[in-house]
């Protein structure tokens, strides 16, 4: 089982990564709606990753204190 901290910043990059082809994609067709789509989409994964390595900080400070 991962942990939450892991599967937000594994989900988040690869919503991220979507989001940045589906935002290239649209640029290339000239469809701003794809483009939009994709920028939308690849904040939500950036947001989504940046979740999970706060996650992790937390679980490594409270890891810390529970061997003090």
């Amino acid at each position: 089982m991962m942990k939450p901290s892991t599967r937000n910043r594994t989900k988040g990059a690869a919503r991220e990564t979507k989001g940045k082809i589906k935002k290239a994609a649209g640029s290339l067709t000239r469809n701003r709606r794809l483009q939009a789509e994709g920028r939308v989409q690849s904040t939500v994964g950036r947001a989504q990753r940046k979740l999970g390595e706060a996650e992790k900080d937390m679980e490594k400070d409270f890891e810390e204190e529970e061997r003090e």
